[in-house]
């Protein structure tokens, strides 16, 4: 495993409103690949944060009788409450309206400038305040914005635009020789279709409004707010103001963003980063919607779920598995709440849970709470064998998923061995050795097994699951955390120390009945 720094983002939102579930389900996604490489020995990077600039912020904080500085200083609270409730792990948040970004961005726009990537032109078109995005006529439907259902304004003024149209070759190079430059497949082939058709230069600055970074050459422009946005990934990380913390961090190794912004850092971002002869972010992974009902999750159309709707009644663990196990990552998905009580039941109260529970009690019942000693190899029949062969197995395909960025498939071979662990207590039924005393070595060995096994799916599940997770370590009696043990280490059977006192707890995960 390299030694480098695994730098992972989210997009940073855009804090015209609370986040909703499709903003969380990005931010846990990444989280879950975060504390994933972080057990697995990796020094990790985790960034995420908020976007501030722009008009639909100053038209939003206008509408409230506040000035955009103290709409985005009273909303920004209300998302990084949400990653808290959410166990989200980042190790910095950054905001645009920050000195060390806004700084730093001048500087980049000036490079630009001074090479010869921006120059002075006219636009005029049809903006769309809710994407902060031009529109072409085809890209609307019935004049309207698709995404937004809301009718372009339009424009005509004076902008600064940056030569994107040099850079269409060098894209599309880039994604034929490193395909993994975007991922998934059908996301590369959906950019690569656009760009083969050429590409216009982009205009990258606004003068009918002030909102924004001031161009650093003439002051009577802002930085266009996607321009300024997209430069967070490099300026939270020393761009600008720390070349050396810089060059070891940068470049990204994954951007999650969803399908929607995927032009922004797929086009525009790599060859602004090639104008100025910037390492490229390594991959951009793009998902996609997370809907209700068959449309979008969005603010505007009212469909925003609070994220804490559902904490409150599932807990942060139950839901940070349910989006990354049930919906397929990179895919649309549905969300709705019989699907996930569905899941929760299954998979949590009944695999999982109920699984600790009886075992911590058998140890307690029949072993007075104490870890009996560690089975030695001839005292290892077929059913421990069996156990053994699929816990490697499992860890392995975990690997092997999160590696080809696929959360849903490593929750899928997680469960491979829960639901192996839950087989084997049927098959030797603990509670009938306990009744021979002639099989009290026996029943000594099987509940070993069966309590390193707990261990190991605490190593296993921390990444989606670490408030369950550290529960169950601490209640096989170990010491420490797990988010501090490295899982190729100890990932090996036989590492739960005899003697341990177990102690039974609450259920990990109640049930939650359909009628609720």
């Amino acid at each position: 495993m390299s030694k480098e720094i695994f730098y992972v983002t989210t997009p940073i939102y855009y804090v015209n409103d609370v986040p909703h579930l499709g903003h969380a389900y990005t931010t846990v996604a990444t989280d879950f690949v975060a504390r994933y490489r972080r057990s697995q020995g990796r020094e990790v990077f985790f960034l995420t944060g908020t976007d501030e600039h722009g008009q639909k912020i100053l038209r939003t904080a206008e509408a409230a009788g506040l000035s955009p500085k103290e709409w985005t200083d009273q909303i920004v609270p209300r998302w990084t409450e949400v990653w808290a409730a959410l166990d989200i792990s980042n190790d910095d948040f950054i905001r645009t309206t920050e000195a060390r970004h806004e700084g730093p961005v001048q500087k980049f726009m000036q490079d630009l400038y001074d090479r010869g990537e921006i120059y002075l032109g006219r636009y005029e078109g049809l903006y769309c305040v809710g994407c902060e995005q031009f529109k072409q006529p085809d890209e609307l439907v019935d004049g309207r914005c698709p995404l937004h259902g809301t009718v372009p304004d339009a424009v005509e003024e004076e902008n600064y635009f940056f030569r994107l149209s040099n850079y269409a070759d060098r894209l599309i190079e880039l994604w034929e020789t490193v395909p993994s430059s975007v991922l998934p497949e059908t996301r590369r082939n959906e950019v690569l279709g656009k760009v083969r058709g050429g590409l216009d230069d982009l205009s990258i600055s606004r003068v009918s409004f002030d909102w924004g970074v001031p161009i650093p050459w003439d002051d009577k422009h802002v930085i266009y707010v996607w321009i300024d946005a997209l430069q967070n990934y490099i300026t939270a990380v020393g761009y600008g103001s720390d070349e050396a913390r810089f060059e070891r961090i940068w470049p990204a190794d994954i951007h999650f963003v969803g399908k929607d912004i995927l032009w922004f850092h797929t086009v525009i971002w790599p060859a602004m980063l090639m104008a100025l002869e910037l390492p490229l972010p390594k991959t951009v992974f793009a998902h996609g919607y997370l809907q209700v009902g068959g449309e979008k999750m969005s603010k505007s159309t009212l469909t925003g779920i609070s994220p804490h709707d559902l904490i409150d009644a599932f807990g942060s663990d139950g839901y940070r598995y349910y989006f990354m196990r049930d919906i397929s990552f990179g895919g649309d998905g549905d969300f709705s709440w019989e699907a996930m009580v569905a899941r929760y039941n299954s998979d949590l109260a009944n695999d999982f849970g109920n699984l600790a529970s009886r075992v911590l009690n058998m140890i307690s019942r029949y072993l007075d709470g104490s870890v009996p000693r560690v089975p030695e190899e001839a005292e290892m029949t077929l059913p421990e064998q069996s156990m053994i062969d699929v816990q490697q197995g499992t860890f392995a395909a975990i690997e092997k998923a999160m590696d080809d960025i696929a959360p849903h498939d490593a929750l899928k071979a997680a469960w491979a061995f829960v639901r192996r662990a839950n087989s084997y207590v049927e098959e030797v039924a603990p509670w009938k050795l306990a009744k021979d005393d002639a099989e009290r070595r026996r029943l000594e060995v099987v509940l070993y097994q069966l309590a390193d096994a707990l261990r190991l799916m605490s190593l296993m599940l921390f990444p989606i699951m670490p408030k369950a997770a550290e529960k169950l370590w601490s209640r096989l009696g170990l010491e420490g955390r797990v988010e501090d043990r490295i899982l190729p280490e100890e990932g090996r059977w036989g590492l739960l120390p005899e003697g341990n006192k177990v102690t039974i707890g609450d259920p990990l995960f109640p049930r939650i009945e359909t009628e609720a």
